[in-house]
């Protein structure tokens, strides 16, 4: 489903003009793709060329092997650039955390600076003062740095 603001990017584009326009855009994405693989292949090779003879006695690459290294990693790699893989199954909650009874990530998200604001920084408070206490009842629970009581003075 389009996206209201790729909606209104076409609105009123004569269709030839808009098969023109895509078109365009992918004969560009092409032409880049095949300039990023020509550049990066060639990079491979030149860093190839200049340190593995030199560190591992390894020989001297062409760009044509440069290239099938670089496809070679990405086949036993993975995708470049990192990122998360998967779906939702994957990670700690085996989910969206974000989603539930109260509506989308984003929905949630731009009510959290004001949960702070408002109840954060006073709960936090609360639980500091909780934690202090139960520490002074605690027999033997000084703080790193801090000086013993009278039962550890000499």
């Amino acid at each position: 489903m389009m996206g209201k603001r790729m909606r209104d990017m076409w609105h009123g584009v004569h269709p030839g003009v808009r098969a023109l326009r895509v078109a365009g855009l992918v004969v560009m994405g092409v032409v880049g793709a095949a300039f990023f693989a020509l550049v990066f292949g060639w990079l491979v090779m030149i860093l190839w060329n200049w340190l593995m003879p030199a560190i591992f006695h390894l020989g001297l690459i062409t760009y044509w092997q440069a290239f099938g290294v670089v496809i070679l990693a990405k086949l036993i790699f993975g995708a470049a650039g990192g990122g998360r893989h998967g779906g939702p199954r994957h990670g700690p909650w085996k989910g969206n955390p974000w989603t539930g009874s109260h509506g989308s990530a984003r929905d949630n998200w731009r009510y959290y600076r004001d949960f702070w604001e408002e109840e954060g920084r006073h709960a936090f408070d609360q639980y500091l003062e909780r934690k202090r206490a139960e520490d002074a009842q605690r027999p033997g629970s000084e703080r790193p740095g801090e000086p013993p009581g009278p039962e550890h003075s000499a």
